[in-house]
């Protein structure tokens, strides 16, 4: 897979994940990779806020990809999320393969997209929450 990382269609989003060929529906992008961690030390960085690139797998396994800029899947952003593009849609799922998580095609996707990828409504339901106690 061809991924290139440029900024984000998305305002205020940074960077953004992209592929420079055509995926099909159902396709593994990319593996979500970083630091693996247990629930301990997972519930500790969210108490510290340090959550931003956390994906929680199961109770003693997490990913946490906030050090490991190397790893392009941490790039994606989610369309449905605080700041929206109308007509900007998500285009992918994370999925869950055992001990990994990957970024799957929800539809085709046409060379030079923007990768969207579903964070959950839970997770963003979590961030506002986190705001408004700000």
């Amino acid at each position: 897979m061809a991924l290139i990382i440029k900024k984000s269609r998305l305002p205020g989003a940074g960077k953004g994940l992209y592929t420079t060929k055509a995926i099909g529906k159902d396709s593994k992008i990319i593996e979500y990779r970083g630091e693996i961690i247990g629930y301990n030390e997972y519930r500790k960085r969210t108490r510290n806020e340090q959550d931003h690139y956390l994906f929680f797998v199961r109770m003693d396994r997490s990913i946490d990809a906030l050090h490991t800029p190397q790893y392009k899947a941490r790039y994606a952003n989610d369309a449905a999320g605080i700041t929206r593009l109308k007509g900007v849609k998500n285009n992918s799922d994370y999925i869950i393969y055992g001990d990994k998580c990957f970024i799957v095609a929800s539809r085709d996707i046409k060379a030079g997209e923007e990768i969207f990828v579903n964070y959950t409504s839970s997770y963003w339901s979590y961030m506002r929450k986190r705001t408004k106690k700000k």
